[in-house]
């Protein structure tokens, strides 16, 4: 059946770039995104040919470069896939839907090489119902157009949003990518290209790298990863005999740790999930990439369509999407029940991401807005019904890539380093700096220089303190690398203002970044990238506050990994690291959800035997009665460098100041051994 009607759609899309029957300039774009179409169809024809078998790195790459034309930065100005360009050509009412329209169908790339044809020809069939309304009219109205997008994504919500959530819970329901990591010949670079991704020369160059790497120094790599999964569950007093399923989400050119990794997630009992990023309007996330992807051609490609979900969320949307959730995750509740958490490589190195925003470009309204909020919160609260959060756990480790710079091989080898460090060393100083905060009312941060930093954050009170702790003493565990010591601060009494001069998140800059916190939660906000306040407020309103109108203080925590500060000042990186290693270098702040969001009630010790009391906030602990006021379905972590740190100070209820850093230094006794990687 699916090959009949995708026989009968391609015959179709194959008239459209012949015939006339629609006006310019509206024809020249269906022939140009049927011809796209047509691309993939040749894709199609040549899977299963020994030809295709025996195609040199050469050709593959041309295949690849004449699949994202369109999107790659050097050709994007003139592209259909670029909301301003299609505006300009095809008018302003139509031009953002037509370029959304587009963007949707180059999901067709992942589908083609996963042999998801079903995918294609719903695709297909959108395509052409869109074309006959401009032949039936010589403008269509955006409604009549919306309406049929609408119902696309609604109807075919049991296909995209159920499969994504299989593809999750269910290693045998999609094993496109674990096959491929485990069946090619990795020496052989070919293999990148027939994952269906764009294969950049960060791709390349890393899989070649790791090719020079001896087996042993691959198999650290990967111990380490799938070590911090393990003892996750042990430190949280979690069962992992329980679980038989690991998400493994990482990027292209990895492939040799991730299938060490593989082999050792198989000897813990767990079978490895590996889906593919998003590329649906359905089912893609309004930033970032959640599951494995390639090389990013274009990330402003990526931006611009962040909010396309605006031309189809509403009420009724949402209801038919969560309830699609729902049903599928009770059908697959003892596959759901298996599952253990996601295990996370991320990678960074990347030239600093500073993107512009364009009117032209689909928006939500705010009425949306409110909509995307509920959805994600009902969503988060539908997962964790069937995935308790009590239950999982998660690891995430982040790797360099060549981008980085000249020094890449060095910079690897130091990264290794950091996410090996000795967590014994860093668990006897961490336990010094909690012995000291858990004397304390509350803490206060303050800025130097430039930096205006004022800020001061309360904790919670210790009712028994020989048997209580307010501070996790975090070491190479679930958040690699070590370096650590963090609380879900109390609301009541936490006020001030937390700036950062520069600072990446989420792959976006952002400059004389500047939050005001009065009761624990966010008042004011502002940043300079942008020349009109408007645009810096809607940036962070966006992209930090996840369009909240305000959000809670839900982590502070003070990172000790002075080894990785240095590395990034001596390799000249800072602004290139992940959060995950920057929160190490310095104190920081999540503003959103607490560390603990979903698992509040599990009995957590820190290595000495203390138990960490200090999981909730007054918002989270409305969990039970009202959850979707409870938690906000974000958690962003900014960090304070060293070098723009005055003093972080703890006073107890007696007025007593206790010391921790002073000018970018700890001055604790204890806790002096922090300072020697910033004295060589």
């Amino acid at each position: 059946m699916v090959e009949e009607r995708y026989y009968l759609t391609l015959e179709r899309i194959m008239k459209i770039t012949e015939e006339n029957t629609v006006k310019e300039p509206y024809q020249s774009y269906f022939r140009h995104v049927a011809e796209f179409l047509l691309r993939i169809h040749d894709i199609k024809d040549s899977r299963h040919t020994s030809a295709r078998a025996s195609m040199t790195k050469e050709r593959l790459e041309e295949e690849m470069q004449m699949l994202y034309y369109d999107v790659l930065p050097q050709n994007y100005e003139t592209s259909y896939a670029n909301p301003e360009y299609a505006v300009r050509e095809l008018g302003e009412e139509l031009g953002a839907f037509l370029s959304a329209l587009y963007t949707e169908l180059r999901g067709d790339i992942g589908y083609v090489y996963e042999e998801r044809y079903d995918y294609i020809v719903i695709g297909n069939e959108l395509f052409i119902e869109i074309y006959n309304k401009f032949e039936e009219e010589e403008t269509p109205s955006p409604e009549s157009l919306k309406e049929i997008f609408y119902w696309y994504a609604s109807d075919y919500c049991d296909v995209y949003a159920a499969d994504r959530v299989v593809e999750q819970i269910d290693p045998e329901a999609y094993d496109f990518a674990v096959k491929r990591i485990m069946e090619s010949d990795l020496t052989d670079l070919r293999y990148l290209y027939r994952f269906g991704e764009y294969v950049s020369e960060n791709e390349l160059k890393t899989a070649e790298y790791l090719n020079s790497l001896p087996q042993e120094t691959i198999d650290k790599m990967a111990d380490t990863y799938t070590e911090g999964f393990r003892v996750g569950f042990i430190n949280t007093g979690k069962d992992l005999s329980k679980k038989s399923v690991v998400n493994i989400r990482y990027v292209l050119g990895f492939e040799r740790v991730v299938r060490k990794a593989i082999q050792n997630f198989e000897k813990m009992g767990l079978k490895p999930t590996i889906y593919r990023a998003a590329s649906s309007v359905i089912t893609r996330p309004r930033l970032g990439k959640n599951g494995f992807y390639g090389g990013i051609p274009n990330k402003q490609y990526d931006y611009d369509h962040k909010d396309d979900l605006g031309l189809v969320l509403d009420k009724q949307f949402m209801e038919r999407k969560l309830e699609v959730m729902r049903t599928v995750l009770e059908k697959n509740k003892e596959l759901a029940g298996s599952f253990a958490g996601p295990a996370v490589m991320e990678v960074f190195g990347e030239k600093p991401f500073a993107p512009v925003t364009k009117p032209e470009a689909v928006t939500f309204s705010k009425k949306q807005e409110e909509l995307l909020l509920i959805m994600n919160s009902r969503a988060g609260q539908i997962t964790n019904q069937y995935i308790k959060g009590e239950e999982r756990s998660f690891t995430i480790i982040s790797w360099p890539l060549p981008e980085i710079g000249n020094k890449y091989p060095e910079i690897f080898d130091e990264v290794i380093r950091i996410n090996t460090l000795d967590a014994n060393v860093y668990e006897k100083v961490q336990q010094t700096l909690i012995d000291a905060l858990d004397q304390g009312e509350y803490v206060r941060i303050l800025g130097k220089g430039a930096n205006k930093t004022d800020l001061k954050v309360s904790l919670c009170r210790l009712k028994n303190p020989e048997k209580e702790t307010i501070f996790e003493n975090c070491v190479a565990d679930v958040n690699i690398p070590v370096g650590e010591v963090f609380t879900s601060p109390m609301l009541e009494g936490t006020e001030g203002v937390l700036y950062v001069s520069k600072v990446y998140l989420n792959e976006l800059q952002y400059r004389d970044l500047e939050i005001h916190f009065k009761e624990g939660k966010t008042t004011e906000y502002t940043c300079s990238n942008f020349e009109s306040e408007e645009e810096n407020k809607k940036y962070i309103c966006d992209n930090i506050m996840h369009n909240h109108e305000s959000l809670p203080l839900g982590e502070f925590a003070i990172g000790t990994n002075t080894t990785a500060y240095m590395a990034a000042k001596k390799y000249d990186i800072a602004d290139k690291l992940p959060i995950l290693i920057a929160e190490k270098m310095g104190p920081h702040f999540a503003v959103g959800d607490t560390c603990y969001s979903w698992a509040e009630d599990n009995v957590v010790y820190n290595p000495n035997g203390k138990e960490i009391i200090a999981k909730e906030n007054s918002v989270s602990a409305c969990r039970k009665e009202n959850p979707e006021q409870a938690y906000f379905q974000c958690h962003t972590d900014i960090t304070i460098p060293y070098e723009e740190l005055g003093k972080i100070s703890v006073f107890t209820c007696e007025g007593k100041e206790i010391v921790l850093i002073e000018n970018g230094r700890f001055t604790l006794p204890g806790t002096e051994i922090l300072n020697e990687p910033l004295d060589k």
